[in-house]
């Protein structure tokens, strides 16, 4: 089942970025009067766990520096309830994929199998473990088939974050070590300028890179070493491990049913780039 939780990731990955990619969820978010672009990610993700401190959050993302989430949580809760901004998010991503896939796929026969298939598998395994994974499962699943396609796949995300983290802490892998180790895995060099972390201190980037080399798992030219290259694969096979319980639900042929029903709309959002 590694193999599936893979091919099911490349497929759903897609549809979840919308969220955070296109524009209709932050002009949602910002409808609701969240300030910035991170006010509004802390909001609608975190939104399912509650009133949570920031520590409880930054836990739960794991791969925040120190303070990134305190900037947001709990001030984001003060005017805005959490669901309001979780149902937002829901709006606004529902209908980018509309956009994105046009009213031919949006409307087809294959997207409304797709999320029924995909929320009997993403409503199917334990929560045990698996705080983000936990709070999306209290959330009621939407009715229009485009917008419970993306809740379900968000929820199959969580759960396969929620693992992921697992295995970084088992590989002793802290959260922006996470980032270095991705953007090297993406071909990113210098890792410090990946995204995530490129405007974190510059000390704190240079503690991080030195505690990589110290354990042997990058060069002096910040590029992986051989056992970098297998402690970050190391975590992607554990990671694929624990993504596979939500999919054991369906039969064979419904997981072929599946992946056939959601090849020509990832196409399409891998196409438009998920925006």
């Amino acid at each position: 089942m590694t193999h599936t939780a893979r091919r099911m990731y490349a497929l759903l990955e897609p549809i979840c970025l919308v969220t955070y990619l296109a524009d209709e969820s932050n002009v949602e978010l910002a409808a609701l009067g969240h300030r910035t672009y991170w006010d509004g990610y802390f909001a609608s993700r975190a939104a399912p766990l509650g009133r949570v401190p920031a520590e409880v959050v930054d836990a739960a993302f794991y791969s925040f520096a120190d303070g990134e989430v305190a900037r947001h949580i709990p001030a984001v809760w003060e005017t805005i309830p959490p669901e309001a901004s979780v149902a937002a998010r829901e709006r606004g991503s529902a209908a980018s994929l509309r956009r994105i896939l046009g009213d031919g796929l949006a409307a087809s026969p294959g997207l409304v199998r797709a999320a029924d298939l995909t929320t009997r598998a993403a409503t199917s395994a334990p929560v045990a473990g698996r705080v983000m994974y936990a709070g999306m499962r209290t959330l009621s699943v939407p009715a229009d088939p485009v917008a419970r396609l993306w809740h379900s796949a968000t929820t199959l995300r969580e759960h396969r974050a929620d693992g992921h983290v697992a295995a970084l802490m088992g590989a002793h892998i802290a959260g922006t070590e996470a980032h270095v180790l991705s953007a090297l895995a993406m071909g990113i060099h210098p890792p410090e300028s990946f995204g995530r972390i490129h405007h974190l201190p510059k000390e704190r980037l240079a503690e991080v890179m030195a505690g990589l080399r110290a354990r042997g798992l990058v060069d002096d030219d910040g590029r992986f070493t051989d056992e970098g290259r297998a402690t970050q694969q190391r975590v992607e096979d554990l990671t694929d491990e624990l993504a596979a319980p939500p999919y054991e639900s369906l039969s064979p042929a419904e997981l072929a049913e599946l992946i056939t029903a959601l090849e020509p709309l990832t196409a399409r959002l891998v196409a438009a780039g998920s925006q």
